[in-house]
């Protein structure tokens, strides 16, 4: 029997209220019919007693409280899922709006996902390159990880996430791979790049994109991180992709977040964001990974502006207690010039000594990583002390140190936007540079790997 509710209680932005409701689930999804014959949709958000509040996701605006009419599916919002979903653009409710017709579905998936039994979860091996040599060398990307990309507002995130999306790739010849990216808030000059990116570069055939403008309703911003990872788990873990998740930014999906809460009525926690904003973000970070017995997987890279450049804001910093390393972009970099400014010493996989190394990428590859940290590490003391006592008056070794460092940072972390470096390429390239430092200075490598890889003279 379908049971019809005509009027509203109460009517605030996005939000609508209704009495007198029974039998409704949260997140359930409700159909909103207006006296011109037009329908809208909503999600349950709030329930209380038999009072219920609704999030409108396309606005409330031309609504009328006492003629409108709200019937409740008795469904959560769900996605059309196939593998056409490939190659095509939808927003962050999953609506395509690359101007192709609807998705013919497989079939549909509640996107909130199903948490992955941790019994049931494989350990992250083998890695996933970027092309890019400051990620693949010392910060390495392990399929099924979750990766974060710390960066400050105004920084080139958006230009490495593109890059990050047409120059990935897994090692394996036979091995299906396909991206999922997923952009929140974002202006409209911003989509049309990634579009115009992705699609000049070759890659939008093995990319499905969800873009949500920051003129489209919040409620589309919390829906959109879901969609991508609904997507990624079908094509994941119904038909063997190992599926890579970008996603920018997730402080805009954490501020709408905020926006959300607080239109809720809710009590802020720190810096106004809702208390269970742990809780959320573990929501969409656990999401990624690998399950035993099943040969996909679900890889997850999100990017996030810090506020100030304040690695210890709540969204960093929750991120950081969920994910398992980070990648931080230096703005002292960026202002010498350098593309990407991925910051060495701050970054860190914490998952890539289980997934590099023979078998995986190359035997020299874990050993040339610590040394190559080292080594920067030794630069930052020796740049202190030059600082204090001038350059001339350096020893020989210091001296080879600053060298060291101007050059890793001009021709390793330094690289084109459009430069895709093998692995091959990188790993020959960090060798190079240890090269310009005394043979005892490398003492985090093996006489073995520096006898057949350092080169000589």
């Amino acid at each position: 029997m379908r049971i019809e509710y005509t009027g509203l209680a109460e009517m605030r932005g996005s939000l609508i209220a209704l009495e007198g409701v029974t039998g409704v689930n949260y997140d359930e999804v409700a159909e909103i019919s207006l006296e011109d014959g037009s329908r809208r949709h909503g999600r349950v958000i709030l329930i209380d007693g038999d009072k219920v509040v609704l999030q409108v996701f396309e606005g409330t605006e031309g609504i009328d409280m006492e003629t409108v009419n709200t019937h409740f599916t008795g469904k959560p919002v769900t996605i059309a899922l196939s593998r056409e979903i490939l190659g095509r653009i939808f927003d962050g409710a999953g609506r395509p709006i690359d101007g192709l017709s609807g998705v013919f579905p497989d079939e549909r998936r509640d996107i909130n996902g199903s948490p992955i039994n941790p019994v049931s979860r494989q350990y992250p091996r083998s890695c996933i390159l970027t092309g890019i040599s400051a990620i693949d060398a010392t910060a390495t990307l392990i399929r099924g990880q979750k990766l974060p990309i710390f960066s400050g507002a105004g920084m080139a995130h958006n230009e490495l996430a593109a890059q990050i999306v047409r120059q990935a790739r897994v090692l394996g010849e036979n091995e299906e791979f396909a991206i999922v990216f997923c952009a929140m808030g974002v202006k409209n000059d911003t989509a049309e790049f990634f579009k115009k990116d992705f699609q000049e570069s070759g890659a939008q055939g093995r990319v499905v994109s969800f873009l949500n403008l920051a003129s489209d309703p919040i409620i589309e911003r919390i829906l959109a991180p879901r969609c991508a990872l609904t997507a990624a788990e079908y094509l994941a873990f119904r038909h063997g992709y190992h599926v890579l998740v970008v996603m920018t930014d997730m402080t805009s999906y954490c501020e709408a977040l905020r926006e959300y809460s607080s239109s809720k009525g809710e009590i802020p926690s720190r810096k106004g964001y809702p208390s269970y904003m742990y809780s959320d973000l573990a929501s969409i970070y656990e999401r990624a990974g690998m399950i035993r017995g099943l040969p996909g997987s679900v890889t997850l890279m999100p990017l996030l502006t810090m506020p100030g450049d304040d690695i210890s804001h709540p969204v960093p910093d929750l991120t950081g207690y969920i994910t398992e390393g980070q990648i931080v972009l230096s703005r002292e970099l960026e202002q010498k010039g350098i593309y990407p400014p991925i910051a060495i010493l701050p970054s860190l996989s914490r998952l890539m000594k289980d997934g590099v190394g023979e078998g995986f990428t190359r035997e020299d590859h874990a050993e040339l990583a610590n040394q190559l940290f080292a080594s920067y590490s030794a630069v930052s003391d020796a740049r202190s002390l030059a600082s204090v006592i001038g350059e001339d008056e350096l020893s020989t070794i210091d001296r080879k140190y600053i060298e060291f460092g101007e050059r890793f940072e001009r021709e390793f972390i330094n690289q084109g936007m459009y430069e895709d470096r093998s692995l091959e390429e990188t790993l020959d390239l960090g060798w190079r540079l240890l090269s310009i430092l005394p043979r005892s200075e490398l003492g985090r490598v093996s006489d073995e790997i520096l006898n057949r890889y350092l080169p000589r003279g």
